[in-house]
């Protein structure tokens, strides 16, 4: 099946969360009984989305699982920022329907040897689709845990052969006022830019999301395509990507541009750098079927837990400049 198709797949053929889950409790369930095994299985009905089973120890080693209980999709999808659709946490889910997603074409340049214009097909062509279960971290202080389903950043760059040049990478978000109102009143300067240094993009934890609970990504989630950077706050996860490119300066991003002082360019979740206006120390985690408003707090971690595995990035580095 190619993305088209996955982007269009009827209702009745989409699992449903509840399936979605109860599989992940069984896998994990028969993963504990190896005399059972999954041979009994043939037969039965369909397997699990790519990925959705049981994280390994190596996978949880690695940071590409979590076993912490997952965001409902109904709070995933219907409580975000896509400024593009509003401001309000609902307006994306209201909105973003005129949004369309195909065709999409990904224009990839700057310093590198093969550059082109391509389907997003193309883009990833190739490339099996893994399940990540991270945690996302938002820098207005609450959290989810999300089940995505993408490919891995650093491989869709390799094949465009950055050169020596490429210190950082740009990415662009869509800005058509037609598909997108928000885009009508000037709260950001349009259009929605992010970027990474080159050693953050090639990290194997930063991905490029197609879907999220086994099902293509929904467009007020950012679909078709989005960037997950799961140890950065979430607005560097730049959604509706249509240009990637290679750059040798630090590019200009948008929140960063539009209020230096509040949203530094690096941007990785650090408790001890408080925004000017809030403190970072702890968070909202928007889990289970608890009121968002209400939802629990917990401490903000360090790169958002994801230490283990970026902290050596930024070696040197004070982290209270560089935030």
């Amino acid at each position: 099946m190619s993305l088209r198709d996955a982007l269009t797949i009827p209702a009745s053929q989409i699992t449903d969360e509840a399936v979605y889950r109860e599989r992940r409790r069984l896998l994990a369930a028969l993963a504990l009984s190896p005399a059972l095994g999954l041979s009994g299985c043939a037969g039965a009905e369909a397997p699990p989305p790519p990925g959705a089973r049981p994280a390994s120890p190596e996978q949880l080693k690695a940071g590409f699982r979590t076993d912490e209980t997952l965001t409902t999709y109904a709070d995933i999808t219907g409580y975000n920022n896509f400024y593009e659709f509003g401001t309000g946490k609902g307006d994306p889910s209201a909105a973003a329907k005129t949004l369309r997603l195909s065709p999409w074409t990904v224009a990839v340049g700057g310093e590198c040897a093969k550059p082109g214009k391509l389907a997003l097909e193309d883009l990833i062509k190739g490339l099996a689709p893994q399940e990540r279960v991270y945690r996302l971290r938002c820098v207005e202080g609450w959290s989810m845990v999300i089940p995505w389903l993408g490919v891995p950043l650093g491989e869709v760059l390799k094949r465009f052969e950055p050169s020596s040049k490429a210190k950082y990478v740009a990415f662009t978000t869509l800005a058509d006022r037609q598909q997108m109102p928000g885009i009508a009143y000037p709260s950001i300067n349009w259009p929605y830019r992010e970027g990474l240094r080159i050693d953050e993009a090639m990290h194997p934890l930063a991905l490029l999301a197609t879907g999220l609970y086994g099902k293509p990504l929904p467009q007020q989630n950012g679909a078709p395509l989005r960037l997950v950077v799961p140890w950065k706050y979430g607005f560097k996860s730049i959604k509706s990507i249509v240009a990637i490119n290679f750059v040798e300066r630090r590019p200009a991003t948008a929140w960063n541009s539009l209020q230096p002082e509040e949203y530094g360019f690096f941007s990785n979740v650090n408790p001890n750098v408080d925004h000017p206006r809030w403190s970072q120390k702890t968070e909202r985690r928007i889990a289970g079927s608890g009121s968002k408003l209400f939802a629990e707090r917990i401490p903000t971690r360090l790169f958002n837990g994801y230490g283990e595995q970026v902290a050596s990035l930024y070696a040197g580095m004070n982290l209270k400049t560089w935030f």
